[in-house]
């Protein structure tokens, strides 16, 4: 019925497509007038649409202009000219959305038309890659069209210094990788001066392969870290101890991916740390062997859930985690909480030593701080609620220029995975016979190997893409439109290199002069010229060879966990009309069929009296295995909510503490803060040791005495003052107070208030950054236990917000203390400079990948009404809630607390610590 229904009145996807015509009409309408321009005044047309802009003209109003410029640019550098369809994918761009295009419809000339309209508002437009080989690719591609226009590019890639990444990001368009604008953001807000950050706010951003950046890579947090102390042997200790259990001993859940020790596990282990004298009293679970524990369970996840040349690879003596998404190593990443390095013993490498998280954050959590987000990507569909409910992002299917002239098979199931491989091998060499070009995808490298092995034997040539040869990726791609190649390829997801019929003319002509250059023959203009006709002649009769055999047969040997992965997979056939196939091999041996699917799959097909070598081939079969999928996908967005429920927990304290920094940076004086916590200080500590409504035989007196020396440093006569008849706690507060506003007046004349003012900053930014960081360590290990409190009855995400809270209060309390103790025993010379406080040394970026074994125990939903967009930083009176701080604005320090308390800001709400509005 639905499908009748919408054959009738078209699908709400139709519907906003359709609603978009009327504005490329209007594009259309422009693009006879600007192709008259000159070159000159196709360029001044960007400063008028500037001013015109910053007079009140919206971008909306200005797109039609906009866009056909571009598409004016583009023509006349690059020679390629948006389709209409380009234009429809860039409007939904704009109008932060995600963009769905197929394959080979373009979609980084799309994203040019939205970045130049956005860029017209002079606050700078992100786009953001997979991989810095895209970041600078499409960069240095589509710089043409923004310079002929008046706009400069940057590029964000690994190794830049701070003032490359500085220029790149004042620039009106700047190309990099979520994992670098990420860290720069975090690096950023360890910095000690503004005049050192490299970012210029968060204003609009377009992320390209927008589901593996936002859906795939969110499981898992952006991570910088510093060292710890080496604990080499007690890794290889805990690794000895695994290879002397037995099955009995452990259970393995390969659907959680997670090992647990039986109670006959636990009473061996016993046995084993005694004898290594690791376990002195008590047994496994007393509160002082937890470490041990938490080791033991982390090497038990490295020998059997954690599999080489699937998970990781050996490389040079490193492991090397393998991107289970894309196929891809990942250098520079690892598993926290132990488990690289009990990899690493496992392996026999060299054991690096473990890291402290220094800053984090998620990908959802940065995302959300642009004012404006939008993505594209061939595959958004199967997560469009997540996208909505995450990032409250639409997803648009834009139609392709041409008709899809692809055929898509049915599954073939097998039963047994030997046959489904030798079913392969056949299915390739009739398609070789025709000569025609193959692609076959699979799901680890393991897998690869395996056919490679079969098409070995069988003398069929073919070529393996996988994470052991990432290096000639881009090569290898190019060229698997040959017709008679054979390419087997581990994951599709954003490889970011369209495979052509015939073959790449481009990377052929690049690999000739490159190889001439090596032989010593550099060769001249007329020869490249002449060399290059001949391979355009080639590549057009390959072509008709490939597209006469029935275009590329790209052939999946397995179903992917995600039904995504599988559509990336099909959609590289058939790019722009061309014919095409596709078909996907299954066996009941599979992973995804083997967890996930009925156990009695196999009975089934063994009743219905299939012989060796028999394929079942039914749209049923093709149903169940999408039911599957379904279910895997469910459970992984399950997890990402989690992640992101306890992040959020976290982010308004990060944002809380983060802007603090800045607000400090920004101050050249901050005496009136320095005072503040010194009063407050004092007030806790006399609260601490004098209790309000105590009696005075209940008075901490030597405590106080001893506190006040260590952080104050100055003697006071405390015991004679608390002898005093009819004296309380307060009094003494304010003659501490008086004193120790002496003691800091000599201080500051004594080295004069300039170099004070600075070295008053510094140190309170460096306190802040050392209590923010044992903060940090103290929720990581938070979160790692909370999930235990499911076994209490009581909800591990509630738990954890009122603990971090706790810990946020107590991180407050101990900020002043610290502070006030380490600028009241500074002691200083009159010195001509105060350097300012270096960032730590030796840090490590890590984006971990998903599989950590963290905890991720669920909870409550935060609900659909978080908001997504920082708070801006001025509102109009009218709009001001007392209580909710984010509306207040920018507050004077000295004014009135716009809460109602009746105290200044910097008394209240303005105060380091100051009381937090629920909202």
């Amino acid at each position: 019925m639905l499908s009748i229904v919408r054959s009738v009145f078209g699908s709400s996807n139709d519907r906003k497509v359709a609603k978009y015509r009327s504005t490329v009409d209007r594009i259309n309408a422009l693009e006879d007038e600007f192709a008259k321009l000159t070159d000159d005044q196709l360029a001044a047309k960007t400063p008028e649409l500037k001013t015109r802009h910053s007079d009140g003209e919206s971008l909306d109003a200005l797109l039609p202009e906009a866009f056909a410029l571009v598409r004016e640019a583009s023509k006349r550098t690059l020679g390629l000219r948006h389709f209409d369809v380009q234009m429809i994918g860039g409007i939904v761009l704009h109008n932060n959305s995600i963009a769905e295009m197929k394959t080979g419809e373009g979609k980084t000339l799309v994203a040019t038309l939205p970045v130049y309209l956005n860029a017209l508002s002079g606050k700078g437009v992100h786009v953001v890659t997979v991989n810095d080989y895209l970041a600078q690719r499409d960069a240095d591609w589509m710089r043409a069209v923004y310079s002929k226009l008046g706009l400069t590019t940057g590029v964000i890639v690994h190794g830049l210094n701070d003032d490359e990444r500085r220029a790149a990001y004042q620039c009106d368009v700047t190309y990099g990788t979520n994992n670098e604008f990420g860290f720069d953001y975090l690096r950023d807000n360890m910095k000690y001066s503004l005049a050192d950050m490299v970012q210029r706010g968060h204003n609009f951003a377009i992320v390209d392969e927008v589901d593996s950046i936002l859906i795939d890579e969110a499981r898992t947090p952006l991570i910088i870290s510093g060292r710890t102390e080496d604990r080499t042997d007690f890794y290889r200790t805990m690794d000895a101890i695994i290879p002397l259990l037995t099955e009995d001993d452990y259970t393995v859940e390969e659907k959680s991916r997670s090992v647990l020790l039986t109670e006959e596990g636990n009473e061996h282990i016993e046995d084993l740390l005694r004898e290594r004298d690791l376990l002195e009293e008590g047994d496994l679970y007393d509160v002082d062997n937890v470490m041990i524990v938490h080791h033991l369970n982390q090497a038990l996840k490295a020998h059997k859930i954690f599999q080489r040349d699937k998970d990781y690879i050996v490389k040079d003596g490193n492991v090397l985690l393998i991107d289970e998404f894309t196929g891809r190593m990942m250098p520079g990443r690892r598993l926290s909480d132990g488990l690289h390095q009990a990899i690493e013993a496992k392996e026999g490498t060299d054991i690096q030593p473990e890291n402290q998280t220094l800053a984090s954050i998620t990908f959802q959590n940065y995302f959300r701080l642009y004012t404006k987000l939008a993505g594209m990507t061939g595959t958004a569909a199967t997560e469009a609620d997540e996208f909505h409910s995450i990032y409250k992002l639409d997803v648009v299917e834009i139609p392709t220029n041409k008709p899809i002239a692809r055929i898509d098979d049915e599954d073939e199931v097998y039963r047994t995975a030997k046959e489904k491989y030798e079913a392969i091998v056949t299915e390739i060499n009739e398609a070789l016979k025709k000569g025609q070009p193959v692609l076959v995808g699979t799901v680890s490298i393991e897998k690869s190997e395996v056919l490679s092995e079969f098409l070995n034997k069988k003398k069929l040539k073919h070529q393996v893409l996988n994470a052991r040869y990432h290096e000639q990726e881009a090569g290898i791609i190019a060229q698997a439109g040959i017709p008679g190649t054979v390419t087997i390829a581990t994951n599709m997801a954003g490889r970011g290199t369209d495979i052509q019929l015939g073959g790449n003319a481009d990377f052929q002509l690049a690999d000739w002069i490159a190889a001439q250059t090596e032989a010593g023959k550099e060769p001249d203009e007329k020869a490249i010229e002449k060399k290059k006709a001949e391979i355009a002649a080639d590549v057009a009769e390959k072509k008709k060879q490939a597209l006469d055999a029935g275009g590329l047969y790209v052939l999946a040997t397995e179903r992917h966990e995600s039904r995504r992965i599988d559509n990336q997979l099909r959609g590289r056939t058939g790019r722009q009309g061309d014919p095409g196939k596709s078909k996907f091999f299954v066996s009941v041996e599979d992973d995804l069929l083997r967890i996930f699917a009925p156990e009695r799959l196999d009975t089934i097909m063994r009743t219905l009296g299939l012989k060796e070598g028999e394929a079942i081939q039914h749209p049923w079969m093709s149903k169940a295995l999408e039911t599957s999928q379904k279910k895997v996908e469910q459970r992984n967005f399950e997890i990402r909510k989690n992640i992101l429920k306890y992040d959020d927990v976290m982010n308004d304290q990060r944002k809380a503490i983060f802007e603090q920094r800045i607000e400090f940076m920004n101050d050249s004086d901050v005496s009136d803060v320095v005072k503040d916590m010194r009063h407050q200080a004092a007030e806790d500590i006399v609260e601490a040791h004098i209790p309000p409504k105590a009696f005075a035989d209940q008075w901490d007196i030597e405590g106080l005495d001893e506190t006040i020396k260590n952080t104050f440093g100055i003697d006071l006569p405390i015991a004679d003052w608390a002898a005093e008849e009819g004296i309380g706690g307060e009094e003494i507060r304010e003659r501490l107070i008086d004193a120790a506003d002496k003691a800091y007046a000599e201080k500051v004349s004594s080295v004069g208030p300039e170099l004070m003012r600075r070295v008053e900053k510094y140190e309170l930014l460096r306190t802040i950054d050392d209590n923010w960081r044992e903060h940090l360590q103290q929720l990581d290990s938070l979160r790692s236990v909370i999930g235990l409190r499911g076994y209490a009855q009581r909800d591990p995400l509630n738990e954890f917000k009122t603990e971090a809270f706790s810990l946020f209060e107590r991180l407050l309390e101990n900020l002043r203390e610290e502070f006030t103790r380490r600028i009241m025993s500074i002691r200083l010379q009159q010195a001509p400079k105060v350097e300012a406080p270096k960032m730590p040394a030796d840090m490590r970026t890590t984006h971990i990948d998903p599989r950590t074994g963290r905890n991720d125990a669920g909870g409550a939903d935060p609900g659909p009404d978080r908001p997504r967009v920082a708070p801006t930083l001025r509102r109009t009176p009218m709009s001001v809630n007392p209580n909710k701080p984010e509306t207040w604005g920018k507050v004077q320090r000295n004014a009135m607390c716009p809460c109602g308390s009746g105290k200044k800001y910097k008394h209240c709400h303005g105060a380091v610590g100051g009381p937090t509005v629920s909202t």
